[in-house]
């Protein structure tokens, strides 16, 4: 396919860029990208060069230009549905656009409380009851996915067997938990290592602001 292009923030930081960058990765697709400094007073007017919405992640695609992680991560599905990133069946892929929704959407004290810091280790948050019930929603859900699917399927460590959008969705919430030292353990700890150690991930981490 054409060469598609991604407008990201700082890498360390950028949460909402890192979910569709991962599958551009993953697709194993040449593209390029501009890294915008999230933390610039003129970062609004920068962005806007890229996005009348002023926000980033960006996809430029031949005449289309796409914003919003989770419409980015839709309309990359699009353009592979070999690459499997949703389910097939269609009760699972219902489910995993749910997961999907729901993490795109919700855990704003998680958000505002945990902000991504992806090579910083050892930083402490204020925990709160709203905190605590996002924590444990996110841990319910991965439980509840990989307990439905036996751990993982066809020997696939993730929510739904192999890496998709879900996975994706959740992949700054994994980066979180190591940066503040959320506690997981049995599956979801194996399922949040599985993810972290992605070779999106790992070359994610590796950018440069």
């Amino acid at each position: 396919m054409p060469e598609p292009h991604i407008v990201i923030g700082t890498p360390n930081l950028s949460s909402w860029s890192l979910r569709p960058w991962l599958l551009l990765h993953d697709a194993g697709v040449p593209f390029g990208q501009t890294v915008i400094d999230i933390e610039r007073p003129d970062r609004r007017q920068l962005i806007l060069e890229h996005s009348p919405a002023g926000k980033v992640p960006v996809l430029k695609h031949v005449d289309n230009l796409i914003w919003e992680s989770l419409a980015i991560c839709e309309y990359l599905a699009e353009l592979q549905p070999e690459r499997g990133w949703w389910p097939a069946a269609a009760p699972e892929r219902a489910r995993a656009r749910t997961i999907s929704s729901e993490m795109h959407a919700g855990f704003v004290a998680l958000r505002q409380t945990l902000p991504m810091n992806i090579r910083a280790r050892g930083l402490t948050y204020e925990d709160s009851p709203e905190v605590a019930a996002d924590i444990a929603r996110i841990i319910a859900i991965w439980q509840d996915c990989l307990g439905a699917n036996g751990g993982g399927r066809k020997g696939e460590p993730f929510l739904f067997g192999r890496f998709g959008i879900v996975d994706a969705m959740f992949a700054p919430v994994v980066s979180r938990f190591r940066s503040y030292g959320v506690a997981l353990d049995g599956s979801v700890a194996d399922y949040a290592e599985a993810l972290w150690q992605h070779p999106g991930m790992q070359a994610w981490a590796a950018l440069r602001d």
